[in-house]
């Protein structure tokens, strides 16, 4: 049957425009919302900021729309909780700190910082009460809050104490049945570059072993040290309690001193209210750390940046490209020719995440350090991985800080180069042919590298390891040699880093930066972040529908669009063995 166009045309229309009216009315409500709203935000007296530790938590703050999710991501940055912890211990408003750590995401090195601002911010004489509930507590879950004066967990909670360890995956055996080799090409000596390894092995070299084994025993170390000091448990303990998986619920850990004792939320809280002297938990002023500590950190921005700032910091975060978001040379080189050409700008704290990338963009950024370095120093603080390329851009600094736990070093090169033609020819009867001008026009993953293109493309990647062995000699004020000694593409732990002198001191983000200042002479530091910090209106729209029960700005959504959005949201929650009616009621 023949269906006139205009029946379906003029229908379909229709039917968009009114979905796009519906859109349009949910923006504007929310752009609405927002502009109506009036930010009164304000901490009262005898204030205990809630501090939630969930998802992501990377070098700086950030909030959006994640289309696949139908959600919000949001990322607490790690400069807004130390900032936040600093000025919450000199506010006589805020009383203490309620710990809740739901399945935090980040390195041991960032663990250890958070621990260190807890630490700090007790010192101040206020308390910080941790509390651990879910599913599971894992290891990281425990390090941090271990730090806490008072920690209590969810009764019948599962809890991991079992030390580290490592699980890598590999693909040769898959890459053989699909008939696909990948021709690995590694610097001459780089035998410790192990992220090639799953592509051409199908279990860890030797080599590997070695640098996985003393880099998590290094880190067992310290986090074992951490907290015997703690909790006043002796290091062979808690080996022994390790060793035994003697602990597997909350309870267990209660028994061995790892926790002060199993609790309902409702009864800490209790607890909390009596050492703020509430007459009861619905008095509490019980507030949002993520909040306070940005509103703090954005307020702080501003200031410094309208009065010229003095100390820059310069965030490196994620892997090293050419160009596009995050640590991009494009973007960092223009951030440090910024900084030089800004005569107010006395120092510069470089912080450094990253565990490498494009060999060229590292250049490409090492460069520009170096110009900087040329006109005012710069101090490198590295995060919980600065490896490879990350490592390559650190070098030229003028002193390097590393946490004990960061992963560092790794400086090493490789190329890899599949070879599909056997695959195309045996699994899908695909079969290339080739016409040239020359013996090398063409260049294709399906031909597979010759004994003399293959040595054509080894004595490029020698050549680059080389060059890197010399970045470093130049930085580090080591010979040639004495840097190979170390490299081979090896990693370390920031401890071991500065035995062989890698890095210059153990320290975090918050040790950088007073080094940077003291040696700078300056007086009355001013510290801008780059890139600047600057909230857009959207940003605005998203943190406001982002904001929990804690919040006192008063943004009124469309109930509608809170309903199906809450509904969506509460889906990401589902973990675990679940006592859940396998469908939503509503009862209006």
């Amino acid at each position: 049957m023949k269906i006139p166009f205009f029946r379906v045309f003029w229908p379909s229309l229709l039917a968009s425009i009114v979905v796009l009216g519906l859109m349009s009315i949910i923006i504007i409500s929310i752009i609405g919302a927002i502009s109506s709203a009036k930010p009164v935000y304000s901490v009262k007296n005898d204030s205990v900021l809630h501090m939630k530790l969930s998802g992501q938590i990377s070098e700086m703050s950030s909030v959006r729309f994640d289309p696949g999710m139908f959600g919000i991501a949001s990322k607490l940055g790690l400069a807004d909780i130390l900032y936040g912890l600093e000025k919450a211990a000199k506010d006589d408003k805020i009383k203490g700190v309620f710990l809740e750590l739901e399945a935090p995401i980040c390195g041991y090195s960032t663990a250890a910082e958070i621990r260190k601002a807890i630490n700090r911010f007790e010192a101040s004489g206020k308390f910080v009460v941790a509390y651990y509930q879910g599913e599971a507590i894992g290891m990281k879950h425990y390090y941090i809050a271990s730090a806490a004066d008072e920690s209590y967990g969810f009764p019948s909670s599962m809890m991991e104490f079992g030390g580290l360890g490592a699980e890598l995956m590999f693909f040769k055996g898959m890459l053989d049945k699909l008939d696909v080799e990948v021709q690995v090409v590694r610097g001459s000596n780089n035998d410790f570059k192990s992220a090639v390894e799953p592509y051409f092995l199908k279990s860890v070299s030797d080599s590997s072993r070695v640098q996985l084994e003393r880099y998590l025993t290094s880190m067992w170390e310290d986090i074992t040290y951490d907290i015997s000091q703690e909790k006043n448990i002796s290091i062979t303990q808690l080996n022994e309690i390790a060793d035994s998986t003697r602990i597997r619920r909350v309870t267990d850990a209660v028994d061995y001193k790892l926790i002060d004792a199993v609790k309902y939320r409702d009864e800490v809280l209790d607890m909390i209210a009596e050492k703020v002297e509430a007459e009861s938990v619905d008095e509490l002023n019980l507030i949002s750390f993520e909040r306070y500590a940005k509103r703090k950190f954005e307020d702080q921005q501003k200031i410094n940046q309208g009065k010229q700032g003095n100390v820059a910091v310069i965030i490196a975060e994620g892997g090293v490209v050419k160009s596009g978001d995050g640590l991009s040379s494009d973007r960092i080189t223009k951030l440090f020719q910024e900084v030089r050409n800004d005569d107010n700008i006395k120092t510069i704290v470089f912080r450094v995440n990253s565990p490498g990338g494009s060999a060229l963009a590292s250049d490409e950024i090492w460069r520009e350090v170096m110009l900087t370095k040329a006109v005012k120093p710069v101090i490198v603080s590295m995060g919980d991985v600065a490896a490879s390329g990350g490592y390559y851009i650190a070098a030229p600094a003028n002193r390097i800080f590393a946490e004990s736990r960061t992963i560092t070093g790794s400086i090493g090169v490789f190329g890899m180069i599949p070879y599909t033609g056997k695959m195309f020819e045996e699994k899908l009867g695909i079969t290339f042919d080739r016409v040239e001008t020359n013996h090398r026009a063409v260049l294709s993953t399906n031909k597979k590298l010759s004994d003399e293109e293959f040595a054509i493309v080894q004595e490029e990647v020698d050549f680059i390891y080389d060059e890197f062995l010399s970045r470093v000699s130049e930085g580090r004020g080591m010979t040639k040699e004495e840097v190979n000694s170390v490299a081979r593409g090896r990693v370390w732990t920031g401890k071991d880093a500065l035995r062989i002198g890698l890095i210059d001191e153990i320290g975090g983000f918050n040790e950088a930066l007073q080094y940077a200042i003291t040696d700078a002479q300056i007086d009355d530091a001013k510290v801008v972040y780059y890139p600047k910090l600057k909230k857009e209106p959207w940003q605005e729209i998203l943190e406001a529908i982002n904001q929990d029960e804690e919040t006192t700005m008063d943004v009124k959504l469309p109930k509608e669009l809170l309903t199906y959005y809450e509904k969506l949201k509460s889906i990401e929650s589902y973990f675990g063995i679940q006592a859940r009616l396998p469908y939503d009621l509503t009862i209006e």
